[in-house]
């Protein structure tokens, strides 16, 4: 039975895992139970398991090949998001307010089944894959850097991930080398002004609609300020302020997020929105504070690595299903190992149509065709096992 063909096998086992973790969800840096569930498996296969990596919640498992070589690291996130679950189905997640909404409970499933075959032929194996089972992706500052300063990439060569993405649909797989997803900053805007009487506006300053204006103003950043050849969003995905309808709110509270590629444009941006927050401000009278955090850097992959995704992903997904990633505005604390060490990162398609598995990632029916599961898996078995062989026969 060849590596194929035993993923193959364990692919009912790879279904039984996701739905399990999908029940369960659990929020960034509180994923015990999932963290437990991921290493009980890996001890059974006999890889060399470590717990509570990243000084959280991380699993790091280490299987070494029969004959000498290069060390792999594969990495899949395990956090789910506040969500409330809106799908039926039977594996719906069982946790109010909690749902695994953008596949990492699919991610770590596929890496037990990369983990799990690959045992079964670590006779075969020329070198060692390290496998990275991350906690806490979707909060900044990330589990990413955590896992790194905890000695994650030691010794690693090469490090490479998968996302499972539905707006691509299953059977296909896309990769870029250089820039591919975007850094992804945040900001918080507290706006003090004074409460007052509905009906006397004139004794008050009016937080929401200072508010109101600075959701409008922001948005001249990407429309006059950025050079509009370069991608860049700025959006406010929260805003709060006032507690009854004749009453105007002292305080006002706004949340958003500031996406980019390039550093120059990512430090104007960061500029230019402090700018217009106080001179909106200062223009109504109001006070804020500002907190800007930068967030995870761009994905940027190594042009050797995605080379080779290009050469190895027809074997799973046809010259037909291999495509050039589009550049991709959501971020990824993924970028941080590709600071590290050469990788890339890419794309699996999980989308389905005709089975209405449409809705995009954060989404409270979001879902993903599981067949995705095993055509991941393939990709990392093959990217695997292809560095190796190019590093053998290269010494």
């Amino acid at each position: 039975m060849n590596m194929n063909e035993t993923l193959e096998s364990v692919f009912p086992e790879m279904i039984e895992w996701r739905r399990h973790m999908h029940r369960n969800p659990e929020l960034s840096y509180y994923e015990s139970e999932t963290a437990a569930y991921v290493a009980e498996r890996l001890l059974a296969w006999g890889l060399e398991v470590r717990t509570f990596a990243g000084k959280g919640h991380g699993v790091v498992a280490r299987l070494e090949g029969r004959n000498a070589g290069p060390t792999v690291a594969l990495r899949a996130d395990m956090d789910a998001l506040p969500i409330q679950d809106e799908k039926a189905c039977e594996y719906a997640s069982t946790v109010p307010g909690v749902m695994h909404a953008c596949g990492h409970d699919a991610h770590t499933s596929t890496l037990l089944a990369v983990a799990k075959t690959l045992s079964r032929h670590r006779d075969s194996l020329n070198g060692t894959v390290v496998f990275l089972f991350q906690p806490a992706e979707e909060t900044t500052p990330g589990g990413a850097l955590g896992m790194i300063e905890d000695g994650a990439l030691d010794g690693v060569d090469v490090v490479y991930g998968i996302h499972l993405w539905t707006p691509f649909e299953v059977g296909t797989a896309a990769c870029k080398p250089g820039p591919m997803m975007a850094a992804a900053d945040e900001f918080v805007i507290e706006i003090k002004g004074k409460g007052g009487h509905g009906g006397l506006p004139h004794e008050a300053i009016d937080s929401v609609f200072v508010a109101s204006q600075l959701v409008v103003n922001l948005q001249s950043i990407v429309s006059r300020s950025a050079d509009p050849t370069e991608p860049c969003v700025v959006s406010v995905g929260s805003i709060h302020g006032g507690t009854t309808f004749n009453v105007i709110a002292e305080m006002a509270t706004l949340k958003g997020t500031v996406r980019t590629f390039h550093p120059d444009l990512r430090s104007m941006v960061k500029d230019r929105l402090e700018t217009i927050v106080r001179q909106t401000c200062l223009m109504h009278g109001a006070t804020y504070t500002l907190d800007y955090k930068m967030g995870y850097p761009p994905v940027i992959n190594h042009a050797e690595e995605a080379d080779r995704f290009l050469r190895t992903a027809p074997q799973t997904f046809g010259e037909a299903g291999t495509k050039l990633s589009p550049l991709i505005m959501a971020g990824e604390d993924y970028a941080y190992y590709l600071e590290q060490i050469p990788g890339c990162f890419m794309f699996v398609g999980a989308g389905n149509r005709e089975r209405g598995i449409v809705y995009p990632h954060h989404h409270p029916r979001f879902d993903i065709d599981e067949n995705a599961m095993l055509h991941a898996a393939k990709l990392f078995v093959s990217m695997t096992l292809d560095y190796m062989n190019e590093y053998r026969t290269s010494r």
